[in-house]
């Protein structure tokens, strides 16, 4: 499985995001939008979106902190990871 957290030093639903996915053993990069401007646009291209955190769960995306999908991402990318 393979997890990027695009995500900034200040934002309190990034840090929510992050603790969630170590509390769940969860390995993911954690990639800090606003010192590295190139993931900036990366992050953008991705989601079409400006706000952090942007989540990429093998593919999907998904922005904002919103632990129901997170959720739903992970399974999924564990029962194809099975498959």
């Amino acid at each position: 499985m393979n997890v990027k957290v695009y995500s900034t030093p200040t934002c309190p639903y990034c840090k929510l995001t992050k603790d969630y996915l170590k509390e769940k053993g969860v390995e993911f990069e954690d990639i800090d939008v606003s010192a590295d401007s190139q993931a900036a646009q990366e992050m953008v291209k991705l989601s079409g979106q400006m706000g952090v955190p942007v989540i990429d769960v093998d593919g999907h995306v998904i922005v904002g902190w919103n632990k129901n999908l997170l959720e739903e991402a992970l399974a999924g990318s564990k029962k194809k990871a099975v498959a």
